[in-house]
């Protein structure tokens, strides 16, 4: 059913006697069961400040919408989120509610935090059909719970968004990729450690073992990047590394490339996403199984591609962190789960969170949970 009011949300909440599928712009394959529950038809900007750094926007607004207001104004979405599409083979247009309920984040994240931390407020309709409002501007706040924080990230599974808040931030003036030849694995992780340990504000960091390129995105003013590309290749000179630099155009599809998995959208197998530790990213990589792989946030995100079915993270066993089965046929996604298997702590929280917010699981339900 497709939503286009606040009210009418509510009413299909009420109304329901079964699961629902929540979707924004379908673009994000998430396999979730039930009626399918759109609220693409939320659409709109209903704020904005730029002034304040601040815009509202209902959830189903295409984040391209969005992108080009603020760029009429010199701002951005400064998390840079990914575009699933050409990974997942969707269509359709990614919505801001379906960016914020996934916390999408992109190269960027590195340097300014993660699409969580600029929401500043949202307003969603929970599994009783009541309206709830935290953070934000003019937003009513919920006692006990920043549900700001709860709602990104949650899929859908504690509510419905309608409405979010954000901060937006300046635009650069330019920016510059420095770009490492030849450094293998650990080589690579190394330089970008040491390049994000130094103070000259790098927003970008990854490395690819199949280009055998390590690169670093600098930002700003023109002469502050040009003096801040200068420092880095004096710091980095002892990798023994050939570089060169890639600047304004080049370096903006070069991330734009890294944000939305490009090397992997025409090729065959499952793809997974890991979050771990930086410095234990060569190593889990190497044991992964997997056939392909490449790093962004200086190694602490690994994308990697593997053979259908494969399961990469039993292969991985335990570590700090998370893996994510991002792309994959129905099947292997109902054996292995999409998600990173909980702790019982978490687990038991996770489970009371969504007794208190949609206690007849209706939203998005076994998502969240792996097949028996």
């Amino acid at each position: 059913m497709g939503i286009t009011s606040e009210e009418a949300l509510v009413d299909a909440v009420k109304a329901a006697r079964g699961p629902l599928a929540v979707r924004g712009g379908g673009t994000r394959g998430v396999p979730a069961a039930g009626d399918v529950l759109s609220v693409a038809g939320l659409n709109g900007i209903t704020l904005y400040e730029p002034g304040s750094l601040t815009v509202v926007a209902q959830a189903g607004t295409p984040v391209a919408e969005i992108e080009a207001a603020l760029a009429k104004e010199n701002q951005r979405l400064a998390f840079e989120p990914m575009d699933h599409r050409g990974l997942l083979g969707t269509v359709g247009e990614p919505t801001i509610g379906g960016v914020m309920a996934a916390n999408v984040s992109g190269p960027r994240r590195i340097s300014v935090g993660a699409a969580r931390d600029f929401l500043l407020g949202v307003r969603f309709v929970d599994g009783r059909g009541a309206v709830v409002k935290n953070g934000g501007r003019v937003m009513k706040n919920v006692t006990g719970y920043d549900l700001v924080k709860l709602m990104a990230g949650s899929y859908g599974t504690l509510g419905v968004l309608s409405e979010v808040s954000l901060k937006v931030l300046p635009r650069p003036e330019t920016q510059a990729t420095l770009v490492l030849h030849g450094l293998d694995d650990d080589a690579g992780i190394a330089a970008l450690a040491q390049a994000l340990g130094s103070p000259f504000e790098v927003t970008g960091a990854a490395h690819s073992p199949a280009a055998q390129k390590t690169t670093l995105r600098i930002e700003g003013f023109e002469t502050s990047v040009a003096y801040r590309l200068g420092r880095l290749r004096e710091l980095l000179a002892t990798t023994g590394a050939e570089m060169d630099v890639q600047t304004t155009k080049a370096s903006e599809d070069m991330w734009h490339q890294t944000r939305d998995v490009a090397a992997f959208q025409n090729q065959e197998g499952d793809i997974w996403r890991v979050s771990c530790k930086p410095s234990d990213g060569p190593k889990l990589a190497a044991g992964s199984g997997a056939q392909e792989w490449f790093y962004d946030w200086a190694g602490g995100l690994i994308w990697l591609r593997a053979a259908p079915g494969h399961d990469l993270r039993g292969a991985l066993g335990s570590f700090v962190g998370h893996a994510t089965l991002v792309r994959a046929d129905v099947q292997t996604k109902a054996r292995l789960g999409m998600f990173h298997p909980e702790s019982t702590g978490v687990a038991r929280l996770t489970a009371g969170l969504r007794a208190q917010f949609d206690p007849k699981s209706i939203f998005n339900a076994g998502l969240m949970e792996r097949a028996a």
